[in-house]
């Protein structure tokens, strides 16, 4: 199947270049291919040669129903129907064909919490997780509503849109990691067969059956590392899957507190789930990966100095054959959210992926 959509994905991105004076092909080290996005994070290219980005959104403003945020009970963070997902035809090309996703963020509607990642099937139909980041009995005051997090989310190619699952209820009835119960259901890949999402909140790996039933295909543990002169037990924290060539599945961890730099590491966990297996070491704050023909290609860091340092520059490091690492200096990102690797072989990351209003996509060549 994948190989049918790449292909139709190349052809379908010929067409467009010859009917635009701007293609997203347009050759460029470090080109800027959409702007003006509210927190984006992952992106996919469709079966029509399109580029569709998950947007968190900015929240409510801080507008009630509001809950206290997970990470400082003194701020409050408030729901806005303000996620979307915006499709990129071509440069100076962009609209959102769906809104009104649920979005939940402070009041200034940084970092929001809403459409996190975003795949593409058969006939154009996206799959979006939409997070959550908490206990999911605290989705009640929102829910009362009809705003819903921790979902899956069905996109039409006309941009209606459903939830499909509630994947943040499998925690809340499993706690896979046997950890405080917590949701954030976050990366997530169509597979032939079925789906997998990581949920960055329960630390596991969940697969999900054509049925839509869902199970857990690998729980990634604590680990100590070092503290203040002493160690302490970290989170994973895994944010995002990919498919192997071998059809096994690749896994990336954002880490926990106290988020140590090089800490984070790659793992590979067999498909119908087992033991995760870690495969490369050394990154901080991975946020995305991208699996190539030849194995993991691309590795995306949120913040290379760590989320709890003062700089903010993200970094994109090639993983290549012979399992060294090479960063590629021509990204300049800050606080990026989702990479992939288009039809014309270039790089399209997600930038400013924590700023409402000035996220942006940028296309690379290495």
């Amino acid at each position: 199947m994948r190989k049918t959509l790449f292909a139709l994905a190349i052809l379908a991105a010929l067409a467009i270049a010859a009917i635009s004076p701007r293609p997203l092909s347009a050759q460029s080290s470090r080109l800027v291919v959409a702007t003006g996005l509210d927190n984006p994070r992952g992106l996919a290219f469709g079966p029509d040669g399109a580029l569709y980005v998950a947007e968190a959104g900015r929240g409510g403003g801080g507008a009630p129903p509001c809950i206290p945020l997970a990470a400082n009970a003194a701020l409050q963070t408030c729901y806005g129907a303000t996620g979307a997902i915006t499709r990129i035809s071509a440069l100076g090309d962009q609209r959102r064909i769906a809104v009104g996703l649920p979005s939940l963020a402070v009041a200034s509607g940084i970092d929001a919490i809403g459409p996190a990642d975003i795949d593409l099937g058969q006939g154009g139909v996206a799959y979006v997780t939409v997070g959550f980041g908490n206990n999911p009995a605290l989705r009640a005051v929102f829910e009362a509503i009809g705003a819903r997090f921790g979902r899956l989310v069905r996109v039409e190619p006309n941009g209606q849109w459903t939830e499909v699952l509630d994947l943040s209820a499998f925690e809340a009835a499993n706690n896979p990691d046997g950890n405080a119960v917590d949701s954030n259901p976050f990366g997530f890949r169509l597979l032939p067969g079925g789906a997998a999402y990581t949920d960055a909140g329960a630390n596991a790996l969940i697969g999900i059956t054509p049925i839509g039933a869902l199970s857990t295909l690998a729980v990634f543990p604590n680990r100590f590392v070092p503290f203040a002169g002493g160690t302490i037990p970290m989170q994973s924290v895994p944010t995002t899957v990919a498919e192997a060539p071998d059809g096994s599945l690749l896994v990336g961890e954002l880490t926990g507190f106290p988020f140590p730099v090089g800490g984070a590491r790659v793992y590979q966990v067999p498909r119908n789930g087992g033991p995760p297996v870690v495969v490369a070491t050394g990154f901080t704050n991975i946020i995305d990966i991208v699996a190539t023909r030849v194995g993991m290609g691309y590795v995306l860091e949120h913040d290379a100095d760590a989320i709890n340092a003062p700089g903010i520059a993200g970094r994109l490091i090639r993983v290549n054959a012979d399992g060294s690492q090479t960063v590629l200096t021509n990204a300049n990102l800050t606080k990026p959210g989702g990479v992939t690797v288009g039809p014309d072989g270039a790089i399209y990351v997600t930038n400013f992926s924590t700023s409402p209003g000035g996220g942006e996509v940028v296309r690379l060549t290495p």
